[in-house]
């Protein structure tokens, strides 16, 4: 019969595991570049291409303003998920399926782009959800 000793210490916690890690990283990347996104369709740039008659059609801007903004929280949750605060991973899936919708809507403008970080925002919410929560005692 073999008994395990635990070391007396500060109780070990997950937020380094690499799901998380990997999670925080590319919210934090798929924040900055939403964001820049946004920027972008604020200035009305060239680079993005409308197509006429779209049911989800809304005036570049206001998507532009809607991408900034999600960018922006988005990004500030994957710091804090680098971090380790354990809030960022329920908000980090909530804001990733807002990121989905978001993107599906932005295909007429950016159909390549958008489908990419519809992807990536699939892989943060599945790595947040199978990452391995704190150890308790």
């Amino acid at each position: 019969m073999t008994t395990h000793v635990r070391e007396a210490g500060p109780a070990r916690t997950t937020h380094g595991s690499g799901w998380l890690v990997f999670a925080a990283v590319m919210m934090i990347f798929s924040g900055i570049m939403t964001l820049l996104a946004g920027i972008s369709a604020i200035a009305e740039d060239d680079v993005f291409f409308s197509t006429r008659n779209y049911v989800y059609e809304l005036d570049l801007t206001g998507w532009g303003w809607i991408h900034l903004i999600l960018g922006l929280v988005i990004a500030c949750a994957g710091f804090a998920l680098l971090k380790g605060a354990t809030w960022a991973r329920v908000v980090g899936v909530v804001l990733a399926g807002l990121s989905m919708i978001a993107n599906f809507m932005w295909l007429p403008y950016n159909p390549w782009w958008a489908l990419l970080f519809i992807a990536i925002d699939a892989f943060v919410i599945w790595a947040l959800c199978v990452a391995p929560g704190p150890i308790r005692d």
